[in-house]
């Protein structure tokens, strides 16, 4: 039986694999494409995560599509709303059809001759192979199936639950219990404030602390404006004055950091209880965005504190008791429960193999061109959001980019694009935050240049330019029929 053949073959179907699907939709109808997707639903993270207050760390006017403003007046918005978000997008543009669910990719191989890929995916304990043109990983950069979990020592002794927030069992019933959160990112940020009040207390234990900034839930400007403007012109004002604010903090971290130091602080003490001590629990050893900011709704992290909910400790676990935790300093923490918030395990292009004309890629000694596709592959585009500003920002300008090289391929009749690295470009790491999730995953990601269209810093204006404005041909570009 014939392989199956498309112009583009998608990998994932979250919010990088939808926005592509559906900018081949809008922009090159004619053009043949499939998306494949390892679970059973789409979504990707705001399908997978499934734990208490799971929401946005990113606006949501710049975390939505720019061809579709996000509709509604919160800021940050609930896994729920975002995952029904992506559907309905999907189902506006009848890419919904195209996905192939329960198809876990295995493996992608490039055959020069025939100018194709050879992708081979697993379904429902089967292998089964599609053939393309183009080849376009949306699948993000972490494992769905092994988040990151350290182990402590005496774990084995605890009595109660211990659960990983990626793991999260629908039915755990936490209500009145004493509950501790190991982590202090984004995730035990949001299960602190939204287990407070339902469990009897919850208690964060952090080794180190992180920036953490409310922002308003709603903005009464946008609302405001709605009544008189129309909605797509307040979410376009909207997504741009985001993206200004988020730049602005961002460029100001890295300038100004003692300044920016002193802001946060002073929005935290107005926040906390009079007579709270910042010091050690709100002072992290590090500048701004030296590793990601974290950003509450309304400082609900800062409401549960001051009720007495929620509290802080901070410093080394010497070991889980048959009750609870010891801290290195001696200090005892009861549990019933505890949720080890510690983070995730990176995984470069869903963990699929790769080979060009029977050679095996290796992925830690590419380097990427203009932070979509890689040195020596062929016709093969990624996705990889910003780590300083909304994810989707990043996808949409990718998917803007890919569509222009389609469309220049499709007028020129050439049938392969192949990224030419020359000499002397040298390797950076191509996310440049110190966060342990990323050290710990460098060697296996490629990396970005030092100079040129092989440098890619996390800097949406410049991205703006370079991929929707200038010009797609390139001296780094090798284009053949």
């Amino acid at each position: 039986m014939a392989t199956e053949h498309v112009d583009v073959l998608i990998v994932g179907a979250g919010l990088s694999g939808v926005g592509a699907a559906c900018h081949l939709v809008r922009d090159l109808p004619e053009t043949s494409f499939a998306i494949l997707e390892a679970r059973a639903a789409i979504g990707g993270t705001w399908d997978l995560f499934k734990y208490p207050g799971i929401r946005s760390d990113s606006d949501m006017h710049t975390l939505g599509y720019r061809f579709r403003p996000w509709p509604e007046d919160r800021v940050l918005a609930d896994g729920p709303s975002i995952k029904r978000y992506v559907e309905e997008t999907a189902a506006e543009y009848g890419v919904d059809e195209q996905i192939r669910f329960g198809h876990k990719v295995v493996s992608a191989d490039w055959d020069s001759t025939e100018a194709r890929w050879t992708v081979t995916y697993e379904n429902d304990g089967k292998q089964g192979r599609i053939t393309a043109g183009f080849l376009w990983n949306c699948s993000g950069y972490y494992s769905y199936d092994e988040p990151h979990r350290p182990a402590f020592p005496g774990e084995e002794r605890f009595q109660g639950q211990v659960i990983h927030p990626q793991l999260w069992p629908e039915d755990l019933d936490y209500a009145g219990k004493k509950v501790v959160v190991i982590g202090s990112g984004a995730t035990a940020i949001t299960l602190v404030p939204s287990m407070a009040g339902t469990a009897g207390h919850v208690t964060m234990i952090q080794r180190t602390p992180t920036y953490v900034l409310s922002v308003p839930g709603k903005v009464p400007t946008d609302s405001a404006l709605k009544k008189v403007l129309p909605d797509d012109l307040v979410a376009y004002a909207a997504r741009w004055r985001n993206v200004g604010l988020q730049a602005a903090l961002y460029q100001a971290s890295k300038r100004q950091p003692e300044l920016v130091k002193r802001g946060i602080r002073a929005t935290q003490k107005m926040q906390l209880p009079k007579d709270y001590d910042l010091d050690p629990h709100f002072a992290p050893p590090y500048n701004p965005w030296d590793q990601r900011l974290c950003v509450v709704p309304d400082g609900d992290l800062f409401r549960a504190i001051k009720r007495g909910d929620a509290s802080i400790e901070t410093g080394r676990i010497e070991t889980f008791t048959e009750t609870g935790i010891r801290l290195k300093d001696g200090t005892e923490i009861e549990a019933d429960i505890i949720v080890t918030a510690t983070g995730l395990t990176l995984l470069a292009f869903g963990g699929a193999s790769m080979k060009i004309d029977g050679e095996d890629l290796k992925l830690g000694e590419r380097i990427s061109y203009k932070g979509l596709m890689l040195d020596g592959v062929p016709n093969f585009a990624f996705v990889i959001g910003y780590s300083n500003a909304s994810w989707t920002l990043k996808a949409d300008l990718v998917s803007e980019y890919v569509i222009r090289l389609l469309k220049k391929m499709q007028k020129d009749g050439t049938r392969v694009v192949t990224p030419v690295k020359p000499d002397g470009v040298e390797p950076r790491p191509i996310m440049e935050l110190g966060s342990g999730y990323i050290r710990r995953a460098a060697g296996n990601f490629p990396s970005q240049g030092d100079r040129g269209s092989w440098k890619s810093p996390a800097n949406y204006f410049r991205d703006l330019v370079v991929l929707r404005h200038r010009p797609i041909t390139d001296r780094a570009l090798e284009f053949t029929s």
